[in-house]
């Protein structure tokens, strides 16, 4: 992540984030003016759509975008969006989507279902790189379309029937497509706008800069101070701001960790993007604490670029990951807030328990290694480990190296990377060990299965099997019941852990300071933030005890 410079966080912490150099707290502030101040982790990479693939980014554009269904924070079950509803074929391969007439443009402009089919001709077509363009491979000829199989985007299944109508045809039913309509990747673009900037397939055009943006969701984007801030205010002509209570939301690219903490502290947060490890402890002790932690739909993993020595053989690859001890990891440098995983899959993701076919075992490790031709580590060539800036993965990466060292006596370096650096290393390959999480954009094993098919947007490790490819493709999307597809996916996961392109370290939870006067930011299993449930309680104060 990007690197949090030393001098704005002092302004911070000082005049520069008080309200208004009057001395009151950001917290006090908004909680009077209905302002939500909200550590972000990084600064975004952008804010096209179509273009991002992180964290930080998705819960800005989520808040200046909304897809045709959302997500309800509570149950994550799907909900109306731009669409007011929606209808299914009997056999599960047809989705008919009504747009809400109210659904407008931040110009006032009214949505229409021809809105969606330019829009995810933009997310398919090759020439816009969308990283996440598989995520609408479920439609008909949508991987041909964008593998430029076919070039003509009127035979791809989306079909607009008329303003209000926008009519999907799946190649098989596909249970987690409703709740793709709440991924970022998935939602309408304005064409007028991007087309005043650009081509439709450009990237990075100014179309999503302030005074230029225009978007659909419950806030629009009113200033963006790089490194420093980003404002968005609640909009005119969003189809349910009645029912949206903030006025506007301040993102904080919140990447030093502790100093995350103490603007929490100072109460100049209302949330933080996560939590020093070293603070749990306290925190957890604490009677009402602001402290929360939950389970989350993801994994934290090592990627491994096969084609670069040592690492390219699987034999070394295995070594590493049977030298890891996830439990003491977990229990010490983690503080107990991970659960030690074996596979890239969580357990338990909707019914599905991936393979465990391995433990922690040094013996193994170390005879897999001297196999490899590296007995007690001699002749070994070095490895590097590329991390993004970010004191918790410092913390892992330098309990990793040690493990290795005193496992397997072999020498590993550590290197951070700033957040836009660390992405551009891991999307050219320039690496032999790189930290990666993965957060399930729905509930699905599929979603982590995915991440390592061949020539897939975000298959950075040069693993490639087209049985593998088969399986996750063709033959689980035509499983006759859900046993049969689980299945389908255990063989899959099974010769994804065998050659071993990654090394998975733990389960993520979740962990957060909330101020006591937010409401409606609700623990669930994919973190989801839908800012349009946020409340403000001035009444409510934090115990700073």
């Amino acid at each position: 992540m990007r690197v949090y410079r030393s001098l704005i966080i002092a302004a911070c912490l000082g005049a520069l984030l008080s309200a208004c150099g009057t001395g009151e707290s950001n917290v006090a502030a908004g909680n009077k003016t209905g302002f939500l101040h909200y550590g972000n982790g990084a600064e975004p990479q952008g804010l096209d759509p179509h273009v991002v693939t992180g964290v930080p980014e998705s819960h800005i554009v989520r808040a200046l975008f909304e897809g045709l269904a959302v997500k309800n924070p509570i149950t994550l079950e799907s909900e109306p969006g731009v669409a007011e509803r929606w209808a299914i074929s009997e056999d599960g391969r047809v989705y008919t989507f009504y747009i809400n007439p109210e659904a407008k443009w931040s110009n006032g402009e009214a949505m229409t279902a021809s809105d969606y089919v330019w829009s995810w001709n933009r997310a398919l077509h090759p020439d816009t790189g969308s990283l996440y363009a598989y995520m609408l491979y479920p439609i008909v000829n949508s991987e041909a379309y964008s593998k430029r199989e076919i070039t003509d985007f009127g035979k791809v299944g989306v079909k607009a029937l008329d303003d209000l109508t926008l009519q999907v045809t799946l190649n098989e039913p596909t249970p987690y497509f409703l709740q793709l309509m709440d991924h970022y990747s998935t939602f309408a673009v304005h064409p007028e706008t991007l087309l005043k900037h650009g081509k439709m397939t450009d990237r990075y055009t100014p179309w999503t800069r302030v005074g230029n943006m225009v978007s659909n969701g419950p806030f629009t984007l009113e200033e963006w101070s790089l490194n420093r801030r980003i404002i968005v205010e609640k909009s005119d002509h969003y189809w349910d701001r009645d029912n949206v209570s903030l006025n506007g939301v301040y993102f904080y690219p919140t990447e030093n960790l502790v100093s995350e903490e103490r603007m929490f502290r100072a109460e100049q947060l209302h949330f933080t993007q996560t939590v020093p490890l070293d603070k749990i402890p306290a925190y957890r002790e604490r009677e009402n604490s602001p402290y929360v932690q939950a389970p989350y739909l993801g994994t934290y993993y090592y990627l491994i670029n096969t084609d670069r020595p040592p690492v390219d053989d699987a034999r070394v690859r295995k070594a590493l990951s049977f030298a890891l001890d996830r439990d003491k990891l977990t229990n010490t440098v983690l503080q107990n807030t991970a659960i030690p995983a074996y596979s890239i899959t969580p357990p338990n993701t909707l019914g599905y328990y991936p393979p465990k076919l391995f433990e922690y075992d040094i013996e193994e490790a170390r005879r897999l290694l001297a196999e490899a031709g590296y007995p007690n580590g001699e002749g070994w060539p070095g490895l590097e480990i590329v991390y993004n800036t970010q004191e918790a993965h410092r913390k892992v990466a330098v309990a990793i190296q040690q493990m290795w060292k005193e496992a397997l006596n072999i020498d590993i370096t550590i290197s951070n990377q700033e957040w836009k650096v660390y992405l551009n290393t891991i999307s050219q390959r320039q690496f032999q060990v790189a930290r990666r999480g993965w957060i399930g954009d729905y509930v699905d094993a599929n979603n982590f299965l995915d991440l390592f098919l061949t020539d897939g947007g975000n298959n950075n490790t040069g693993y490639s099997d087209p049985v593998f490819d088969d399986i996750i493709l063709n033959r689980a999307p035509k499983a006759k019941s859900r046993e049969e597809r689980y299945q389908l996916f255990y063989e899959a996961e099974t010769m994804l852990l065998e050659e071993m392109p990654f090394i998975p370290i733990y389960t993520y939870t979740s962990k957060h300071l909330v101020h006591p006067s937010v409401e409606g930011i609700y623990p669930n299993l994919m973190d989801s933030l839908n800012l349009k449930y946020v409340k403000l309680d001035p009444e409510r104060s934090l115990d700073t005890e």
